[in-house]
């Protein structure tokens, strides 16, 4: 089946308009940024994204067809680059279209199979555009039917549709029959166990939070508070010998630590049997970064979600400060994104957190309150993740182009395939 994306029905061939439906606006290009909200399964599992484009000066309308454009050119290049392998592995991405939309070359620059196309009920019921609709789905894009709204009565529409969105009040109906139930983003986790146990799966922004679980200062777990005593002995700068000599004291912590320092994420061009050979070929700066990821791993009830958006953070921070601060500062800005979350990772109040935690002055600043050298860049990223509207201020202050802010941004997703929780334990 052969299908022009570049005509859409009432356009001619010759490009002119056939009826009164408007022409496609220009790309937005490099002029926005991307939002996203992170699809968690019943676990508290990230397994997909919903992308959304949001144009400067624009507000937040991510279905305009020049903002939807931008978006598929940036995921493309940035997740799928040059069409040769979709680097999110097996997770989703969702995004919001118009009919406009449909019609766009750039669709084609994503992999059907990892994409979910979202549209509103009137759009998808158009007899005009069924035969677009069916060409994509026979390609494998997936589409999910937006609004609440009952699935139609067509049975050849019900096959086109593969997710749809449920309300809250549409809960108690779920059937686990027919298209993948999603619940739009929910405003606290008492509505995510109320759509967890319905199974059904759900969008959480960054704005989600989650309490402190204790409110004690040293309710930090065995495996925390020996992380924490590693990454003291390397502030002071103690010898390799007698670090090596406190991580033997958990085979599993070294195991975990081994693998992650060998992980892809890393990229060593050797591998590293020991602690004492990691330091030799990389220093302290280093350990303590590895350190700092495993500590935010340890606590065995923290949500897998959580997990991974301070994982997130931290090298997204740590990817818009590089080429703008000296190179031996990224450590520290991933430290800083990193643990601008530990609070909520490990369920102890920040104050609880830094007194066990010995940051320096810089890292304690950004954390605390987005201030000193890194806070800024710890300030974007927040930014981009509660897709608050002062992206485009906080970048620009800055001096970081909206482009490169969103390589960072979906560079991160990448980077924190390979770098997410370790094995707690060697095999047997």
């Amino acid at each position: 089946m052969r299908f022009d994306f570049f005509r859409r029905p009432g356009v001619d061939g010759n490009g002119a308009q056939a009826d009164a439906t408007p022409a496609i606006t220009p790309a937005v290009g490099a002029d926005g940024h991307v939002a996203y909200a992170m699809l968690l399964d019943g676990k508290r599992r990230v397994v997909g994204y919903r992308m959304a484009w949001r144009a400067a000066g624009q507000g937040t309308d991510a279905g305009a067809a020049a903002g939807v454009k931008a978006l598929m050119d940036t995921l493309g290049l940035h997740l799928n680059p040059g069409g040769h392998g979709w680097l999110l592995g097996g997770q989703m991405v969702f995004v919001d279209v118009t009919v406009d939309a449909l019609f766009q070359s750039e669709l084609q620059s994503l992999p059907p199979r990892n994409v979910v196309l979202c549209m509103k009920a009137d759009e998808l019921m158009d007899a005009d555009m069924r035969s677009i609709l069916l060409f994509l789905r026979e390609q494998g894009f997936g589409f999910m039917l937006c609004g609440g709204v009952a699935l139609p009565d067509d049975d050849e529409l019900r096959a086109i549709v593969t997710h749809r969105e449920v309300l809250p009040s549409q809960l108690a109906d779920v059937s686990p029959a027919g298209p993948a139930p999603i619940a739009a983003r929910v405003a606290n986790w008492a509505e995510f166990e109320a759509c967890a146990a319905r199974g059904v799966q759900v969008f959480v922004d960054g704005a989600v939070r989650l309490p402190p679980a204790r409110d004690s200062a040293d309710a930090l777990q065995p495996e925390s508070q020996l992380i924490v005593h590693l990454m003291q002995m390397i502030l002071r700068n103690e010898d390799v010998r007698a670090i090596e000599g406190a991580l033997k004291h958990d085979a599993a912590l070294t195991y975990r630590l081994l693998r992650y320092i060998n992980s892809p994420s890393v990229g060593l061009a050797v591998e590293i049997h020991s602690l004492r050979h990691a330091v030799a070929m990389l220093g302290y700066s280093p350990l303590y970064r590895w350190l700092s990821l495993l500590l935010a791993t340890s606590n065995k009830v923290s949500s897998p979600f959580m997990m991974k958006k301070a994982i997130l953070r931290g090298r997204f921070v740590e990817l818009m400060g590089q080429g703008m601060l000296p190179p031996g500062e990224a450590d520290n800005l991933f430290v800083a994104g990193m643990f601008s979350l530990l609070d909520q990772l490990l369920g102890v109040p920040m104050e609880g957190v830094l007194r066990k935690v010995q940051l320096t002055e810089a890292v304690q600043q950004a954390i605390l309150s987005r201030s000193g050298v890194y806070g800024p860049f710890v300030a974007l990223a927040e930014s981009c993740e509660t897709d608050d509207g002062r992206a485009a201020r906080l970048s620009e202050a800055l001096f970081l182009s909206a482009a490169q802010v969103n390589a960072a941004q979906l560079s991160a997703l990448v980077w924190a395939l390979d770098a997410g929780p370790a094995v707690t334990a060697p095999p047997a």
